[in-house]
């Protein structure tokens, strides 16, 4: 009764100045806190822990074992958007990244990007679609936030994706390589196909070449039109090379854990609608199976008594991993804000507030602006998959997607409109 109350006597959060001038400096904060650790002098960026100190082991002089293609990609996507908002500093922080991806993970003789980069050698030298998915989000942002490296980015790794990832027949990508371009396995995912469904929304808005539409359409009809409605909305993550699902698949527990991830179902909901406004508004199915997906995630993966989004749900519905993590909060938030701007419907202005107020309470911290990354089933801090404060990508856009238009990306709403308190 309280929070229909709620609903009826007020406006939506993000209509008021107060709220936007929060929202705008949580992101400051998370800004705050990565570009003071985060350049490494030899190259790339550090991982931080929760004071912002480099985890790499032999930090204070030693050499750092690694530098992973995500974690680089992300960086640059975070500080384009700082630098598309006027950040003093955030393209310092951009040309370090963009020059890292280019002469360190870039493979000059095979091709494509190396998922891990050490000193003089290659930590993981596979070439991996999640990967490559991020290298064309952090060549889009940067061309949106005017880097004259941009361009070649965005041509190099598209040649990658359409000649070594992208499989015509069902009209998704491949999922990982060696280096010199061999097979590993038979695995495909959806983690890395929706991923790259974002990242090529984000070049078709920089580029206007609709041949990046299409794919983003073609990934979306597959695994969420296909599969997910097909399977009661809860989302299937793993397939063989057939695009046969494996239910009983278990894997890396950060990117590929069994059973289904309601993070993923509101990451899906955000994105289909952004697909949905780009491509015209003529799916209609791309809004119905947000509502949707968005529905399930929150009446089987909130947990009601504690708060917050379990990690994994079973094919029955049930808590897998009840460890909450803050990545499937920030894209609830996301989703929350498109939906309740398209529909109208309180439900979701609830649900934008609700996820807020957990995350406010239980994932930000108080002492560095930064969220906590895990916590247990009881709320308290945790670890394993995740240490320090691992990433700044579902953070930060949490924080400044409700602030933009629902007519696009992030990135096209600063481009186009920018943020107005």
């Amino acid at each position: 009764m309280l929070k229909e109350l709620r609903s009826a006597a007020h406006s939506r959060w993000v209509e008021r100045a107060p709220h936007r001038l929060w929202l705008l400096g949580r992101a400051d904060a998370l800004f705050s806190f990565f570009e003071a650790g985060c350049r490494n002098p030899l190259g790339g960026y550090f991982e931080l822990d929760e004071a912002g100190r480099s985890m790499a082991p032999g930090a204070d002089g030693g050499l750092p074992p690694s530098r992973n293609l995500h974690i680089t990609t992300r960086l640059v996507h975070a500080f384009g958007i700082a630098s598309l908002m006027g950040r003093p500093g955030a393209d310092a922080v951009v040309d370090q990244g963009m020059d890292f991806l280019w002469n360190g993970h870039r493979d000059a003789a095979n091709g494509g990007y190396h998922w891990g980069v050490g000193y003089g050698t290659l930590t993981d030298p596979t070439k991996q679609a999640y990967g490559h998915a991020h290298v064309l989000l952090a060549g889009a942002t940067a061309k949106a936030a005017g880097h004259p490296d941009a361009d070649r980015l965005i041509a190099d790794v598209t040649d990658i994706l359409v000649s070594r990832f992208w499989e015509p027949n069902p009209g998704a990508v491949a999922e990982e390589f060696t280096a010199d371009w061999r097979p590993i396995g038979d695995y495909r995912g959806q983690n890395s196909n929706m991923h790259l469904t974002e990242s090529l929304m984000a070049a078709f808005e920089v580029t206007s070449d609709s041949a990046y539409l299409l794919k983003a359409e073609s990934i979306a009809e597959l695994i969420v039109d296909r599969f997910a409605a097909h399977n009661n909305w809860r989302l299937p993550e793993h397939f063989d090379g057939k695009w046969n699902v494996t239910l009983d698949y278990v894997g890396n527990p950060m990117f590929k854990p069994y059973g289904s991830t309601p993070g993923h179902w509101l990451e899906w909901a955000r994105l289909l609608l952004q697909l949905w406004e780009l491509g015209g508004r003529k799916l209609g199915w791309l809004q119905d199976a947000a509502r949707n997906l968005f529905q399930v995630a929150v009446s089987e993966g909130w947990d009601r008594e504690r708060g917050g989004f379990y990690y994994t749900v079973g094919w029955d519905g049930k808590p897998s991993v009840p460890d909450r993590f803050w990545w499937p909060c920030c894209e609830g938030i996301g989703a929350a804000h498109f939906l309740a701007s398209i529909t109208g419907d309180a439900f979701y202005e609830d649900w934008y507030r609700r996820i807020w107020d957990f995350t406010a309470d239980h994932l930000i911290d108080r002492a560095t602006g930064a969220f906590i990354p895990q916590l247990d089933a009881e709320n308290r801090p945790a670890t394993n998959p995740f240490y320090g404060r691992p990433d700044i990508y579902h953070s930060v856009q949490a924080c400044l997607i409700p602030l933009l238009p629902t007519s696009g990306s992030l990135v096209r709403g600063l481009m186009s409109v920018g943020i107005r308190l």
